[in-house]
């Protein structure tokens, strides 16, 4: 893909091409039938007796501005390129414009986020410049997950309340951003028969407060201590080291309802943060946790 070839080919069916639309023009100028008398042009074409096809020039200025586009076509590449790898008089490229464009843009935005650079993490959370660029940052990249207004969806975390999976320390909101998060919840139940299934599934709606039946919720206990409690800790107040919701509130990121509980135990959860390092630079990433950050404070 990278040899000689594709250069050739590209020189060859440019050339080609705009020496064919000169031949062609030159040659559809002279092909007709003049009749003798009135020099009208015919094609030979005749229907229903005297339905005659002609075949008369262009209008000259017409026909000129045609030639002006050759011209034009090979003036444009001797000034700019077009041929393969040859390049142009000027030496323009599109490389060499992306780059010129990329580094303006860097300039540009040296000069809005030199002043951020300098703001301690609260400073800047409060600072409502700020803000409004982190609230552009977050439409642009986050919203598609998280919705417009930052309050989330089922499978997607609301980042408007004080519920934090990871914590709400800059630093881990940062690393959030930066690497990602690879949330997983295994399945731990699958030997279990329904009963048990069902009695774990109350006492889980207990621990947020909901009305449960004691027994259920009793059998469930055991359960629950004997699979659950490495990550959600014996209270359920989970483990923000491992990414492990609390259960003793009333926030779900699936949903609170049975069968939502039930399906998280029997065929477990995967979540999956995308990790912006390679997307957006630490400055954005700084101003975009800043915004978060400030939603729920």
């Amino acid at each position: 893909m990278l040899s000689s070839f594709w250069h050739w080919y590209v020189v060859i069916i440019t050339v080609f091409t705009i020496l064919a639309s000169l031949w062609l023009l030159r040659w559809t100028k002279g092909i007709s039938n003049r009749d003798k008398d009135n020099e009208t042009g015919s094609t030979g074409h005749v229907w229903d007796e005297d339905l005659v096809e002609l075949n008369n020039p262009l209008p000259r200025w017409w026909l000129q501005l045609f030639y002006i586009t050759i011209i034009f076509a090979f003036v444009y590449m001797f000034l700019f390129g077009g041929l393969g790898n040859i390049g142009g008089y000027l030496g323009w490229s599109q490389e060499g414009q992306y780059e010129a464009e990329m580094n303006a843009a860097a300039e540009v935005e040296e000069a809005i986020f030199s002043r951020y650079r300098e703001m301690d993490n609260e400073t800047l959370m409060a600072d409502a410049e700020a803000n409004a660029t982190g609230q552009r940052l977050f439409a642009n990249n986050c919203s598609m997950c998280h919705g417009s207004d930052a309050r989330g969806a089922r499978g997607f975390p609301n980042l408007r309340d004080d519920d934090w999976l990871y914590g709400d320390s800059f630093d881990t909101v940062m690393q959030s951003i930066t690497d990602g998060r690879q949330g997983a919840m295994p399945v731990l139940v699958g030997h279990l028969d329904d009963n048990a299934i069902s009695d774990l599934v109350v006492y889980v709606q207990s621990l947020s407060g909901q009305k449960a039946d004691a027994a259920m919720a009793a059998n469930g206990k055991q359960t629950f201590d004997m699979f659950c409690v490495a990550c959600h800790m014996p209270d359920g107040s989970g483990n923000q080291a491992l990414g492990a919701p609390r259960l003793n509130d009333d926030i779900w990121l699936y949903g609170g309802e049975p069968e939502a509980i039930r399906t998280t135990l029997i065929q477990g959860r995967n979540g999956n943060m995308p990790a912006y390092k390679d997307l957006l630079s630490e400055d954005r990433r700084r101003l975009l946790a800043a915004y978060v950050l400030s939603l729920s404070k």
